[in-house]
């Protein structure tokens, strides 16, 4: 947890694992916009998202449904204060 009160979202997605730029903007734009409509419902962490290898064959809807789900498990393991 971290102590500003809001939660903060560091983000990296290598050119080791998504070669095109084109690919890398389209992960990092998604999971910006994902935690941006979600981020008054989690807590007061700071996340890091890396990027791993397979994430480019995912599809738009599908790596929304993947990120959905991470921030819904995140929500569920902190205890309410």
């Amino acid at each position: 947890l971290n102590t500003l009160g809001h939660p903060r979202l560091g983000l990296t997605v290598a050119k080791k694992y998504v070669k095109r730029a084109h690919e890398r903007n389209r992960i990092k734009r998604l999971t910006r916009e994902s935690f941006r409509t979600r981020q008054h419902d989690l807590p007061s962490m700071d996340f890091i998202v890396i990027a791993k290898k397979g994430i480019a064959d995912l599809d738009n809807c599908a790596l929304t449904e993947t990120l959905d789900k991470l921030w819904r498990r995140h929500c569920r393991l902190v205890p309410a204060s």
